[in-house]
C-alpha cells in the first residue's frame, strides 16, 4: 500500500493542511498512521465529508415539498 503525507492529502483534496490535521486528530481518515510527528495517509483514502453543512432535502424555500 502506498501512502501520502498530510500536505499531499491537502493538495489532493483541495483543502488546507490545517483541515487535514483536524480530520486526523478526529480519526476521520481511515487507515491513517502516525509516525512520531508525521502522518501517513493511504493514497486511496477519501476526503471526509464536511460536517459544517447538512445535505439539502427536496423542499423549496417555503418548506413545501417539490413533489406532486
Amino acid at each position: 500500500m502506498y501512502y501520502m503525507t498530510a500536505q499531499q492529502a491537502a493538495e489532493k483534496w483541495g483543502v488546507s493542511l490545517r483541515w487535514v490535521q483536524a480530520y486526523l486528530k478526529d480519526s476521520r481518515i481511515e487507515g491513517a498512521i502516525r509516525f512520531g510527528h508525521a502522518w501517513m495517509i493511504p493514497n486511496v483514502a477519501q476526503k471526509p465529508a464536511d460536517r459544517r453543512f447538512k445535505k439539502k432535502d427536496k423542499t423549496d424555500e417555503g418548506g413545501k415539498s417539490n413533489e406532486v
